[in-house]
């Protein structure tokens, strides 16, 4: 098969001969006899099912059980709006999940339609890992494990002028692309505190409005240094084994951009507030620590800890954008996960000054 005969729409198209085709070109020499499936996570932005696998008999233990096939799903304006995201994440396992020292789901199989409205991922099976939760939040020792992890990301790349070498994407915003982003944060901003006025509070609307101000400036603190960033690095896309492993999942706005966004979200939406002020300078020399082990040179822990502080405004500018333009249907559930993301975003926010900081 070529490439666009592993791109579906419909998870009845993934049959044993498809799989089969799929687990043999990603190294796998097994032949898949029989399938089931069933749908897995929320989608907010696509869709994605469990396949249960009957390997032929002599092939077992030479490949996996079981998999998950992600997709692309919606009307063709909502594949359009969202078309640069299944192009970053198709392109993060084709191109820098081999180069990047983050656990991640193993990849079999990366497809991308030419128009970039359908894609395909064929992954590793985490099951039975558990995806964190944003109302939840975690242990500390998850947290952690966590942002380790993200240091496992940002280290390979660190300010690497040749990260996009071959490549047209990711993005990395210059001042133009920050003036717009602005734009829309602030518009997200306005609607955002309307809808959610009575859940958030005057203090909070007042920060949320007050940070969407100040990311049409943002460059201007934090262009020091750069690397590829996930983007979305928040508990809902961590998928944990207890407390000792951990892998990032949902690549779809992975970017080139300032590596503090990543640990600042993290840190600021994944604790409440009173554990996030009692660990995170413990949990950011971690992060840092393991950046040295990595390799990162001439960067200090107090210049790690300013940078997670100049970082802050990605809470809300994520959370913002995220419920006001999500594609999928509005529910109690979702509304339950921003008001948590934004009410923690918005104490760290305040905790480390860091309107003032942005702002100087």
């Amino acid at each position: 098969m070529d490439g666009s005969h592993r791109i579906v729409d419909d998870p009845a198209d993934v049959t044993p001969a498809w799989l089969t085709e799929v687990l043999r070109a990603g190294g796998a020499d097994v032949e898949v006899v029989g399938v089931r499936f069933e749908p897995v996570g929320t989608g907010q932005t696509a869709v994605s099912y469990r396949f249960h696998l009957d390997l032929a008999p002599g092939d077992a233990g030479r490949g996996p059980v079981s998999v998950v096939v992600k997709m692309a799903g919606g009307a063709p304006e909502v594949r359009r709006r969202l078309r640069v995201a299944y192009r970053n994440e198709v392109g993060f396992y084709r191109t820098f999940a081999g180069r990047a020292r983050v656990r991640v789901p193993r990849c079999w199989s990366a497809e991308l339609s030419d128009d970039e409205y359908r894609f395909t991922l064929v992954l590793e099976d985490a099951h039975p890992a558990r995806a964190g939760n944003q109302v939840d939040s975690c242990t500390v020792a998850q947290a952690a494990l966590a942002i380790r992890n993200l240091a496992g990301l940002h280290a390979p790349f660190w300010n690497d002028d040749s990260v996009t070498d071959g490549t047209d994407w990711p993005a990395r915003l210059d001042e133009a692309g920050m003036s717009f982003l602005g734009k829309v944060a602030t518009s997200a901003a306005a609607e955002f505190t309307e809808r959610y006025r009575a859940g958030l509070g005057p203090r909070d609307v007042d920060t949320l409005l007050r940070a969407a101000e100040l990311v049409a400036g943002w460059g201007k603190y934090t262009s020091d240094r750069f690397s590829l960033v996930h983007g979305d690095y928040r508990l809902d896309n961590l998928l944990f084994s207890g407390d000792t492993q951990v892998r990032a999942v949902d690549w779809q706005t992975v970017e080139v951009a300032f590596p503090g966004r990543d640990l600042a979200y993290f840190l600021s939406t994944a604790l409440a507030p009173a554990e996030r002020r009692a660990h995170e300078r413990a949990l950011v020399a971690a992060y840092h620590q393991r950046l040295v082990e990595y390799g990162v040179p001439d960067y200090p822990v107090d210049l790690c800890f300013e940078d997670y502080r100049r970082g802050l405004l990605q809470g809300p500018l994520i959370t913002m954008i995220g419920a006001v333009y999500a594609s999928a249907e509005r529910t109690a559930g979702a509304d339950r996960m921003f008001l948590s993301m934004a009410a923690n975003a918005c104490a760290a926010i305040r905790d480390l000054d860091a309107l003032a900081l942005l702002s100087a």
